[in-house]
């Protein structure tokens, strides 16, 4: 089954994997270990998890503006996400996505959030706004 949700282009770029997928927002400064890719903010509802080659689906991102050199250092490092979806971009994360090079899209016309879960395996190809989904996991 393929579903195609509709989206809004922030950073460049396609990527295809397996979604990792929260209902917190995400701050990368304190929050995501550049040097390994694991989600370290002991709070998180990921806490623990890897983000490194998935795509991350977040509601949002929070924290320091140095959250966006931590992506690109996690870029640097190929620690990074393959693509983000946001359900709202905010300044933060969409500059570091930027920055790294890291295909980022937000306002799915579609609840994602309750839609996706961890494991669905999806296209993210930003400059054509869309979000396909190509085998959800169940």
């Amino acid at each position: 089954m393929q579903k195609t949700i509709k989206c809004r282009k922030i950073s460049k770029g396609y990527a295809k994997g397996e979604v990792i997928i929260t209902k917190d927002p995400l701050s990368f400064l304190g929050g995501v270990d550049p040097k390994t890719g694991v989600i370290i903010d002991s709070g998180h509802e990921l806490y623990g998890e890897k983000i490194t080659s998935k795509i991350l689906v977040i509601p949002s991102g929070k924290g320091s503006t140095v959250g966006s050199y931590v992506i690109f250092q996690m870029a640097k490092n190929k620690t990074a996400p393959k693509a983000i979806i946001s359900l709202k971009a905010e300044p933060i994360i969409a500059t570091g996505a930027i920055m790294a090079g890291i295909p980022m899209v937000d306002e799915p016309d579609a609840d994602i959030l309750n839609i996706l879960k961890t494991g669905d395996i999806v296209e993210v190809d930003a400059d054509k706004e869309v979000i396909n989904i190509l085998n959800e996991g169940f």
